[in-house]
């Protein structure tokens, strides 16, 4: 049945792996009488784990869409992946819904992903939940977990159910004032939550104040308004194992979440043409009588049918047989099928108002974040971008059979598309294909897909690392390039200064040339020469970063000055400033979490401090197992599981993410320059 924009919630169950977030969504569908019987992940019968690999892994590969019917409201729930080899799936999923719900495992408590995802979503402005899962479960202790979670992220964290009876079932805090539960008691968590509630609303605190409580029916309003401005986070407890607080978490997300037209609008922004460094922020309005807006969150790439965009809709009513342009492009498609999605199952709709989140397919031109509306003059929109983590693992890959590099290339160009932290990159200096990921799962995963699904053989070599050059200081550089070869020549001089740039900044390029010492048509062609060299820096032939170009000075020839001569004086005299700037390779640095037995932690301590690594913190998760947190080079990361498998007897884990650029020790950036210049030489 067609629903109103009010009757719409969209939710995205995020946290750590093992977390039961695919249980939970089936637990779910299956409260709502959506399916006869939860599927299984042993069995590979899941709605949401459908695709192959992640059956054969039984774990979430990728985000995956469902909805749900609930007392006449549709729920969007989007389940995403947990391992932060995939994280970037579940980023790119938080722009598409108005609430956050991150699943916790009572047993493990709060994991790297789960303060990852509530830092995020904090970020983005979201309404946030936190949703405890496995509450039947041995070993657990609920009231300290509690404890916990109200240290990390803060008092506005409060209970609006608890479990009772064992943790076979849950007892509502929100409308109920009274109760018995397992722990605490159901009336100081419903007078917690009132007086976290009432704060919002000045009006209704001083009513609170004067009768002492106040009707469920007059909490919406502030509720919502608490939900948005982050001043309550509620925690909900749930078993999808025996079905504990699974009616009741339905509940919550119909009568107590946020439908579109009260969360916070995601942020819009239209170029500035009058000034191309000004943003001119847009609101949706979550009206069905409006122009169409929606973003593109989601690309799958189906051997068979092809290209499948999913997009939320924040604006407009979309109706299938209607047209809507991509982003700038000025040839609108034709929405020939539109589709809501059930795991891989596509049910075909006629229309669908804001709030809804909808698929179509065939459409080749779709990429990710792509914005979609249906008037010429939108163009020049876009939603404010995500922030995934930068890719750092890195594999060259090659086709084993001759021939296939065109196909190789293809099937690479497919798997980025759908994953935005998986990146390909052409290595100039060596002439090798690099595919970028996450993590070793990551990337295994990918060249698994390329075999399985896309029929290809290829060979990798040895992880590379992704090292970056930069300049340590300022200085100049000047080159005239001037060749005559009996007709026509070339002629095209230039001056430049470089300097560094705060790490991260990337690259900036700056034409301060007064009087047309170079003419403006050659301005490009340098920025060109220049941007040459930063795919293969000078010194050990690694990619620039941080670095800040200002060409201020030139000359030409009214008859021999050309492009290619002015990219060539643009190219070297960059080059001759860099060796003079004191040029430096840096490396990547990744923060490191190792979960560990207690008594293996001081062997782990000890390697991972031989490895140039720094140790930040350990922590107790539960008994006798401690997680040790720090900071690491990632090139001292080389067959780390292996080692963890030997000191820990198989009981070890790590996970990593990229925290920064450092540099690298005199010592091996002396290696890698002599390395660079015997490849050069050859």
């Amino acid at each position: 049945m067609p629903y109103s924009t009010e009757a719409i919630r969209t939710i995205a169950l995020v946290g750590h792996t093992s977390s039961g977030k695919t249980s939970l969504a089936e637990a779910l569908l299956h409260g709502a009488g959506m399916i006869g019987t939860p599927g299984s992940l042993e069995r590979g019968t899941t709605t949401c784990d459908y695709d192959p690999l992640e059956r054969k892994y039984q774990h979430s590969l990728n985000s995956a869409v469902i909805h749900i019917d609930h007392r006449d409201t549709c729920v969007h729930l989007l389940d995403t992946p947990g391992y932060p080899d995939f994280i970037g799936q579940a980023i790119s999923a938080l722009s598409a819904v108005e609430t956050a719900a991150v699943v916790i495992n009572a047993q493990n408590g709060i994991e790297m992903i789960t303060s990852r995802m509530m830092d995020w979503a904090k970020q983005r402005n979201m309404c946030r939940m936190i949703v405890v899962n496995k509450i039947d479960a041995e070993h657990t202790d609920l009231p300290a977990l509690v404890t916990r979670i109200q240290e990390t992220f803060g008092k506005e964290c409060l209970p609006i159910n608890l479990p009772a009876a064992g943790g076979t079932q849950v007892v509502d805090c929100f409308f109920n004032p009274a109760g018995e539960s397992d722990f605490s008691s159901i009336e100081a968590a419903h007078r917690a939550l009132v007086d976290q509630v009432v704060e919002v609303d000045a009006d209704l605190m001083s009513l609170y104040l004067e009768q002492g409580e106040i009707e469920p029916e007059q909490l919406h309003a502030p509720f919502e308004q608490a939900l948005r401005e982050g001043h309550l986070v509620p925690i909900c407890f749930v078993s999808a194992k025996n079905g504990a607080g699974i009616k009741e978490l339905l509940d919550v997300f119909v009568k107590l979440m946020p439908n579109p037209t009260e969360g916070n609008p995601p942020l819009f922004y239209r170029d500035d043409d009058s000034a191309p460094d000004r943003k001119k922020e847009i609101r949706s309005v979550p009206d069905p009588s409006q122009h169409v807006l929606a973003h593109v969150f989601k690309i799958a790439v189906d051997p068979f049918i092809g290209k499948i965009a999913v997009f939320r809709i924040h604006q407009g009513t979309v109706k299938r047989d209607g047209l809507l342009y991509i982003g700038d492009g000025r040839k609108p498609f034709k929405v020939t099928h539109l589709y809501m999605l059930q795991g891989k199952e596509q049910v075909e709709v006629q229309q669908a108002v804001p709030g809804d989140i909808c698929a179509v397919a065939k459409i080749e031109d779709m990429v990710y974040d792509a914005v979609l509306h249906d008037a010429a003059e939108d163009d020049h929109i876009h939603l404010r971008p995500s922030v995934f983590p930068t890719p750092i693992f890195g594999l060259a890959i090659e086709p084993k059979k001759r021939g296939d590099e065109q196909r190789m290339w293809e099937i690479l160009q497919k798997l980025t598309a759908e994953d935005p932290c998986l990146k390909v990159e052409h290595n100039a200096s060596t002439n090798e294909t690099v595919l970028l990921g996450l993590g070793e799962l990551h990337l295994r995963s990918a060249l698994e897909r390329m075999m399985e699904v896309y029929k290809i053989d290829v060979a990798t070599h040895p992880p590379k690392i992704a090292y970056r050059e930069t300049v340590a200081g300022r200085a100049e550089g000047h080159h005239r390039h001037k060749k005559q070869t009996g007709g026509a020549g070339q002629f095209g001089e230039v001056f430049l200064r470089v300097e560094t740039l705060p790490r991260g900044s990337g690259f900036e390029f700056v034409d301060e040339v007064k009087g047309g010492t170079i003419p403006g048509q050659f301005i490009p062609a340098v920025e060109k020469g220049i941007r040459q060299v930063l795919d293969a820096g000078p010194l050990a032939g690694f990619p620039m970063q941080d670095v800040k170009v200002i060409v201020y000075d030139g000359k030409s020839h009214p008859v021999d000055s050309k492009e290619v001569a002015f990219a060539t004086a643009g190219r070297k005299a960059f080059i001759d400033a860099v060796m003079k700037a004191r040029p430096m390779v840096l490396e990547p640095i990744v923060n490191i979490e190792i979960v560990t037995p207690e008594e293996c932690m001081g062997d782990i301590t000890g390697d991972l401090s031989s490895r140039r690594g720094q140790i930040n913190g350990m922590q107790t998760v539960q008994a006798s197992v401690v997680v040790v947190s720090g900071q690491v080079p990632l090139s001292e990361l080389n067959s780390y599981q292996s080692r963890l498998n030997s000191t820990t007897a198989g009981r070890g884990s790590y996970t990593v993410e990229f925290s920064h650029y450092d540099i690298v020790p005199p010592a091996t950036q002396q290696r890698m320059v002599s390395e660079h210049k015997v490849e050069v030489e050859e």
